[in-house]
């Protein structure tokens, strides 16, 4: 009897937030309120900076940046927005960590979620992802949709079904 799986992993695509930050980059620099403020976003490995002149600016460049990175279909889920903080020169800084992959907690949450509600599917823990096997594409759909309906800080993708 043939066995069915699954992965559930939490990403997104690199290269369409650097394709977001650069309209936004852009947006910034034509946009009339925002064209004097000096403001720059630098994109780092796990997360990216925005450096601008006031609150007011920053709260206008987030919008813009939500924005952007929802018509490029990136989930506002894998923004993790840090307190701003003020920087010399009468300048705002805010951290924005960049969420990719399930955390342990998370994973044991999803995990014990799934067994609870589907008895006919196990779910291992890989690494930063999980594997949900079963006999049935059935069971399988059923668990997809189990953790669609989770209300979770991370975005969700289901890869490698087979």
């Amino acid at each position: 009897m043939a066995s069915f799986s699954f992965d559930v992993v939490s990403d997104f695509d690199r290269q369409e937030l650097v394709n977001t930050l650069d309209q936004v980059r852009r947006d910034v620099a034509q946009r009339y309120d925002l064209k004097d403020s000096g403001t720059e976003i630098e994109l780092e490995e796990g997360s990216l900076t925005i450096t601008t002149a006031s609150d007011m600016t920053l709260d206008a460049v987030v919008d813009v940046l939500r924005q952007k990175a929802t018509k490029r279909d990136l989930s506002l889920k894998i923004f993790d927005f840090q307190p701003a903080e003020a920087v010399g020169g009468n300048k705002v800084k805010q951290q924005v960590l960049l969420r990719k992959g399930l955390s342990q907690e998370l994973a044991k949450q999803l995990s014990k979620t799934v067994r609870d509600e589907l008895k006919k599917v196990t779910v291992a823990i890989q690494g930063d992802s999980l594997r949900i096997t079963g006999k049935s594409k059935d069971d399988l759909q059923q668990a997809i949709q189990l953790l669609k309906a989770q209300d979770v800080e991370v975005p969700l993708q289901f890869e490698n079904y087979r």
